[in-house]
């Protein structure tokens, strides 16, 4: 029938139209579908006892077979199912990942979708075939369970979404409204393989709630006011333009005998970290445990049942300071002289061309690390041709590349140190853990020297998404 696809599924959920589109995909010589063929609850519906042979309890052993039987089962012809989000998670990697399984994608405003749901659960009806036995009823419209409703379809409609995107593949889209539409249920059938047309549609399924939808609420001006505080479009949000980050496995560092692990955030506390790590064990820092790669890193997991990981995130003034003295300013090993050179060239970077001596002074600094904090603030957003690198990176965003890999156990703040991480090595078994000692940051002048309201306020322009995420109040 189709030399594009083996079988179909129609990615969709509860009260979206999705028995409507069945009854009509059903029409077409050739298609078949064989109702939610991986509903946890029932196999295909809710009184069938199999698919093509294979019984509910036979599924649940191997999803795989059933969607392997559909897929051979039609001679000349195609079949296909129907796949809600809560359905068997064990079979959709399959399903996603399968060119030559067609995917239709059928959406309804989630509204209409959760008020149909809330009536048919109060009068028990889910299918309309005669009008004259449609029963009435009303929703009760729960603003928490909407909000978790909306969250559960975005989520598996993003997945989907994503997983097309990075395997180069299509999907035929169909709303809620389309159902309607004879020519759209045609181009449907023709972009499935099939080769016959139909003339009109499947009228023995009835709309079972043709109201205005203040008539099918009970409470309608409750959810009125609800969906209003709903963000729809999202205005509040931080943007966010920054490069996803990796993991950066190579950076971790573990303790040499205490089963801790340290998740570094570059331009934080490192060094405090590394030397407490030292004292905790009586060892050089030559006796640390690094540059890990993942399979390493499984492997020192695997041999310490009961370890922990952390990281550390430091306020991102003091951060962005840190930074720019060590990174930017200097011209020390260490530094970056490429970026330094392209931001007195390009930016107007306000610093010497050579190392910082005695003419560069409080006003100098300030004046520079002013315009250093407006111009990361340009570089998060992608308004520059200069790299986001990991030291002035939001921590959020560092953060979520460290959950490609692994997350830590804890996220502990610099000025909490001296309390969480003896807590934390006490927890692993160490008997006396010592207080990590504060070190300061390397610079010509500290950043309490050039503090005012004017730093606080570009930083937190340049760093909106850490005081949101993290709590961060002004530095001082």
């Amino acid at each position: 029938m189709s030399d594009r696809f083996d079988c179909f599924v129609v990615f969709a959920e509860m009260r979206t139209g999705s028995n409507f589109l069945e009854a009509n995909l059903n029409a077409f010589d050739g298609v078949t579908c064989h109702g939610e063929a991986f509903n946890p609850h029932f196999i295909g519906y809710p009184n069938s006892e199999d698919i093509l042979g294979i019984t509910q309890s036979e599924r649940d052993v191997d999803p795989t077979r059933l969607l392997g039987q559909i897929r051979k089962a039609t001679m000349g012809g195609i079949g296909g199912f129907r796949f809600f989000h809560d359905h068997d998670p064990r079979v959709l990697e399959h399903l996603l990942h399968d060119p030559k399984i067609g995917k239709i994608i059928l959406t309804r405003n989630p509204v209409d979708s959760y008020v149909s749901w809330k009536i048919a659960q109060s009068t028990g009806q889910w299918k309309l075939t005669n009008v004259k036995k449609r029963k009435d009823g009303q929703a009760q419209f729960n603003a928490a369970e909407f909000e978790q409703h909306l969250a559960d379809l975005q989520e598996f409609q993003v997945k989907i979404m994503n997983t097309l995107q990075k395997t180069a593949q299509t999907a035929f889209y169909v709303a809620y409204e389309d159902l309607q539409d004879v020519e759209i249920m045609n181009g449907l059938a023709r972009w499935l393989g099939a080769s016959s047309q139909l003339d009109s549609l499947n009228t023995a399924l009835k709309r079972q709630n043709p109201q205005p939808i203040s008539e099918k609420v009970k409470n309608f001006d409750e959810m009125e006011g609800s969906l209003a505080r709903l963000d729809r479009f999202n205005l509040t949000r931080t943007p966010n333009f920054e490069p996803r980050r990796g993991p950066v496995v190579p950076s971790y560092l573990a303790a040499a005998k205490t089963p801790l692990l340290y998740m570094p955030i570059r331009s934080g506390p490192e060094t405090a970290v590394q030397q407490w790590f030292c004292a905790l064990d009586g060892v050089e820092p030559q006796d640390l445990i690094g540059k890990f790669k993942q399979n390493t890193l499984r492997a020192w997991k695997r041999e310490r049942p009961g370890h922990r990981s952390f990281t550390v995130i430091r306020h991102p003034l003091a951060r962005a300071h840190e930074a720019f003295c060590t990174k930017i300013l200097t011209t020390e090993k260490g530094s970056f002289a490429g970026i330094r050179r392209t931001l007195r060239r390009a930016h107007n970077l306000p610093i010497p061309e050579g190392e910082p001596d005695a003419s560069y002074t409080l006003e100098n600094h300030r004046e520079a690390f002013t315009a250093y904090l407006a111009w990361v603030k340009a570089n998060l957003l992608g308004q520059t041709a200069v790299r986001v690198d990991g030291h002035w990176a939001t921590q959020a965003q560092c953060i979520q590349g460290m959950s490609e890999f692994t997350l830590p156990d804890m996220i502990i703040r610099e000025d909490e140190m001296a309390l969480y991480l003896p807590a934390l090595a006490m927890q692993v078994g160490h008997p006396a853990p010592a207080e990590p000692a504060s070190l300061p940051t390397k610079a010509p002048y500290a950043l309490a020297q050039i503090y005012d309201d004017q730093i606080e306020s570009l930083a937190r322009e340049a760093y909106q998404r850490d005081y949101l995420m993290f709590g961060f109040d002004n530095w001082a």
